[in-house]
């Protein structure tokens, strides 16, 4: 049986363990605060929340290059059969595009996909390629198997400020709402073509999370929910509260709860709160 080596990027929001136990590998984007560069897993999300309430200019972030594919890639090709490599949603970044070209560079059986979500939404993604892997299932299927997935992955956040996403240039994937009022809470939803839309406003933050939570019943249209995951940025005790009116909700305890990582959190800011389910 072919040893296929599982891949993903750090907006992926895996916590450690969670690596760990899935045997996954996680390349990591970067991030620059004026001239100071930092990959994604040198800084915690405590350290950049921290950074980023103190800084007076907003950080940028960068894809992987092809190269730094290569480099990553090789080693793993060495040890295993086949690679599959499933990044950031193609919509809001160029990360898939550097993975094709080392591939192509590479010549091996490397197989990428794009998650067409963010966050632990890819997460989602990521723990189902990891079960079927552990069955034993062949790359065709696993394939087929996480086009379905991701069609049933739903993907809902809310924001404190636009601040972030308007700063950051994303704020042209959600255009209705640029003209809004200041102090709504948005609720915004990854597409099924992974960028962003607006799913609605609310007035406060309490309000957003109820709205969330009436999203995503909405959006289950009589599926079952298989997995529920929470994140937050620098917003414990609201993503908290998220959590247990989901778990309510849906009767179904979360898979992971966790904070943002730094790269997604330089374009949603301190007090986002959002979730991912998977559903059947």
């Amino acid at each position: 049986m072919g040893k296929i080596a599982l891949i993903t990027d750090s907006t992926a929001d895996l916590t450690r363990e969670m690596q760990k136990e899935l045997n996954i590998h996680v390349i990591p984007l970067k991030l620059r605060f004026e001239d100071e560069e930092f990959k994604d897993s040198e800084i915690t999300s405590e350290e950049f929340y921290t950074r980023l309430a103190a800084s007076n200019s907003l950080p940028k972030t960068s894809q992987p290059s092809p190269d730094d594919f290569i480099r990553f890639y090789q080693p793993l090709l060495e040890e295993n059969d086949e690679i599959l490599s499933i990044h950031l949603s193609s919509g809001l970044s160029g990360t898939l595009n550097s993975a094709h070209i080392a591939k192509e560079k590479l010549k091996g059986n490397i197989h990428i996909v794009d998650s067409k979500t963010i966050s632990l939404g890819i997460g989602l993604m990521i723990i189902e390629a990891a079960e079927l892997i552990k069955k034993g299932l062949k790359i065709p299927e696993i394939l087929e198997k996480l086009s379905t997935a991701r069609e049933n992955i739903e993907t809902l956040f809310t924001l404190n400020t636009l601040e972030y996403l308007h700063k950051g240039g994303r704020i042209g994937k959600v255009p209705n709402l640029l003209g809004s009022l200041l102090n709504i809470k948005p609720i915004v939803r990854v597409s099924e073509n992974g960028t962003y839309i607006p799913q609605g406003i609310a007035r406060s933050q309490g309000r957003s999370l109820k709205s969330i939570v009436n999203s995503f019943q909405d959006l289950a249209r009589g599926r079952k929910p298989l997995r529920l995951v929470v994140a937050h940025g620098a917003a414990h005790q609201a993503g908290i509260e998220l959590k247990e009116a989901l778990e309510t909700a849906f009767n179904l305890k979360a898979f992971t709860f966790t904070q943002v990582g730094p790269v997604i959190g330089v374009h949603t800011g301190p007090g986002t709160v959002g979730a991912a389910i998977q559903f059947s």
